[in-house]
């Protein structure tokens, strides 16, 4: 406890302030255009995602320098207990979930609380950790066959665990592209990822039996054409959505000014689709904007973990970088139609509590491998020099 507050102490000297100023910077941004987004009648009054979006933020900076003052050695050696939360937090949607109109049970609505967790989202960093341990323990042997499956139970229980109690496949997804991240990163065996290509491409005719209509139409609008051609039914958001995304030109018709937006008229404008609003109102430049700064958090997460000499570390690095460009580049694709809807928000610019704070915290594991890019475990194991001489 004593090293914990120590180190929390040190923050502000040893904690990546690039990679900290760049999500304030994004932050902001996401703020000012959430402000935009949520100005039309529909909402009633913005002040209230506002201040919750701002809340979440300052909420999120205090997660950050928590995170980054603890060492990943010490989380990952309570990998038990990580698993333990991840399960507890999930079974708690049986009796407290709720919907929030989306369709997936993925928010808890727990009386006397005034706001919504999700879960899955929480779940995302103890998962870094976890899969970050693992591979460490298994070091010197990463591509055995003992390694893979232990890994994969990891990823399998958090997976099937989310999908079944929350039906939620965008965070679901986000577990298993942390994997392929780590793993790839980590040193395992390209034979692995074919053999992974080959299973899931074998047993996907028999996966499509359990889709339901209205989730298969999702994927095969984007192969084919004759699915709902007029734009009323599948294509109806997406449809609009890209009008949006298309119609600010290069510049945008000004913030609070986008016709699409300030009427109301675009689907989930201020969560999964603020990218399209913000194509509308900032244009092309706009965009280019939000990708950028996007993109820079990643290329310091990833940078961080280069510079790390140290296995766990850079696998955590690598983790937070991976959950990154798979939200990035499904929310940027979903809204350009080439990827199917599958609810993800875009990173500290879309409205979202939940989503905020876990990026932060996130982030926070990727400076606490800046501040201590190798092994502390001497310190705590090695007895200090003491003098018997009286």
């Amino acid at each position: 406890m004593n090293h914990f507050i120590s180190e929390l102490k040190s923050f502000t000297k040893k904690g990546d302030w690039v990679l900290l100023l760049l999500a304030l910077v994004t932050s902001a941004f996401g703020c000012v255009v959430l402000a935009s987004a949520t100005s039309a009648d529909k909402f009633g009054s913005n002040t209230k995602y506002i201040v919750i979006q701002l809340a979440a933020t300052l909420l999120g900076v205090l997660m950050y320098a928590v995170m980054s003052s603890i060492d990943i050695e010490t989380m990952s050696e309570h990998r038990t207990a990580l698993v333990v939360f991840n399960c507890f937090v999930l079974l708690l949607l049986i009796p407290f979930g709720t919907d929030n109109n989306t369709g997936n049970r993925s928010w808890l609505d727990i009386p006397g609380i005034p706001f919504n967790i999700q879960p899955a989202e929480i779940c995302k960093i103890t998962f870094i950790v976890i899969m970050a341990s693992v591979m460490n323990s298994h070091q010197n042997r990463i591509s055995s066959v003992p390694s893979v499956i232990h890994m994969v139970i990891q990823l399998g229980l958090l997976f099937g665990l989310n999908m079944v109690l929350s039906k939620d496949a965008g965070v679901s997804l986000i577990y298993v592209f942390i994997f392929i991240g780590m793993a790839f990163g980590g040193g395992v065996s390209l034979l692995w990822f074919g053999l992974a290509i080959g299973g899931i491409a074998a047993a996907f005719p028999i996966l499509w039996q359990f889709l339901g209509t209205h989730q298969k139409n999702r994927i095969l609008i984007l192969f084919d054409s004759t699915i709902d051609p007029l734009g009323i039914n599948e294509r109806y958001h997406y449809k609009i959505n890209l009008l949006s995304l298309t119609g600010g030109g290069l510049s945008g018709q000004g913030l609070f000014n986008g016709n699409r937006t300030q009427a109301g008229a675009l689907f989930a404008q201020h969560t999964d689709y603020i990218f399209s609003s913000i194509g509308e109102e900032m244009g092309f430049f706009g965009c280019v904007l939000v990708m950028l700064l996007e993109f820079a958090i990643i290329a310091r997460c990833i940078y961080v973990g280069i510079r790390s000499q140290d296995y766990i570390r850079r696998l955590v690095c690598f983790g937070a970088a991976s959950a990154l460009i798979f939200q990035v580049m499904i929310n940027i694709g979903m809204c350009i139609g080439v990827m199917p809807v599958i609810g993800l928000t875009l990173p500290l610019i879309s409205y979202g509590g939940s989503s905020v704070v876990t990026i932060y915290a996130m982030l926070g594991l990727v400076s606490g491998s800046y501040a201590r890019p190798e092994s502390l475990s001497h310190e705590r194991y090695i007895q200090p020099y003491r003098s018997y001489r009286l």
